[in-house]
């Protein structure tokens, strides 16, 4: 048998007040409980704890021995509840997560601000990254949640679609392409693309589309990310499909529709099925579906753009 957690509180209040009626009463219990269970306490050490003598309390060598561990242990059993009671109250706690490009650069940014002006005492790390890498970061459990593009298919993974939206066409004012403002995948077909970096929705995305319309694109760059695409564009050295909520936030920049087969896809937020979200993690992901099903798209919503929260 162990010493239990009372009776260690109860030894501390008879070692620091000297007396059985006084400790009991700063417990608040009575006298008879605290002796009984101190008697108990040194039943379980096999050893005297206390001089009892009429009105006065000593500590034996044992005793003097145990005060600062047990004072150590009711210390440490206090900050733990403490450290749990502000966990649950997200006074405290930690969430990592991780979004697409283009979406820690417009939906992120709003959902973590709103977040850290309510629970400013929890820790938050942003991963950028495409969806395949998001998904391996959730799987490895370094993410506990992300912004993907849906769907996925592993089968531990858990998603809530926050939105649909479109894909366009950019290019410089000054392209061939600019005096348009709809096209169709097929008239990309000469048309030199810049293109994404591996492991990017965008370039699987662009791939794809283009050989479903019989053709192989024109690569005129890769290897870029988000903020480079869009610069290399800029600087007229080819055209990009990137995602409307991004290039609505670049008017410099000119924007196609495109008709047949129109582009789109699913934005998402995905966790881990098998495992029980923390509650800041838990509280970060009801944040972003309320931010979208309260305030809308945190900036200029692009045509096309469906939320479904």
């Amino acid at each position: 048998m162990r010493p239990r957690l009372h009776q260690l509180e109860y030894f501390v209040a008879v070692a620091e007040d000297r007396h059985f009626t006084r400790a009991a009463e700063r417990l608040h219990v009575a006298q008879p409980s605290v002796s009984a269970q101190i008697r108990q306490l040194e039943r379980i050490l096999g050893t005297r704890l206390f001089h009892r003598a009429p009105g006065k309390v000593t500590l034996t060598d044992a005793g003097e021995l145990l005060l600062p561990l047990a004072r150590r242990a009711l210390a440490d059993v206090a900050e733990l509840v403490d450290g749990v009671s502000e966990l649950d109250s997200l006074r405290r706690g930690r969430v990592a997560i991780g979004a697409t490009p283009s979406l820690s650069t417009t939906l992120l940014p709003a959902a973590l601000g709103r977040f850290r002006h309510r629970y400013p005492g929890v820790a938050l790390t942003v991963t950028e990254q495409g969806s395949e890498r998001l998904v391996a970061g959730l799987e490895s459990g370094e993410l506990d949640v992300a912004l993907a593009i849906l769907p996925l298919h592993q089968p531990r993974l858990e998603s809530v679609s926050l939105a649909v939206e479109e894909l366009v066409v950019v290019t410089s004012p000054d392209h061939p392409l600019a005096a348009r403002r709809r096209i169709e995948v097929a008239d990309l077909r000469q048309v030199p693309l810049v293109m994404f970096r591996e492991g990017y929705d965008l370039r699987a995305m662009t791939l794809r589309v283009c050989r479903r319309s019989g053709f192989e694109p024109v690569v005129a760059l890769e290897g870029g990310e988000m903020g480079g695409v869009l610069a290399l564009v800029g600087a007229g050295l080819g055209a990009a499909i990137v995602p409307s909520i991004v290039a609505v936030a670049h008017p410099d920049l000119h924007r196609l529709r495109v008709r047949s087969p129109s582009l789109r896809r699913e934005i998402g937020l995905v966790h881990r099925s098998d495992r029980t979200l923390s509650r800041a993690a838990a509280v970060l992901s009801s944040e972003i579906s309320a931010l979208l099903a309260t305030s809308g798209w945190p900036s200029t919503p692009p045509a096309g753009l469906q939320l479904a929260v």
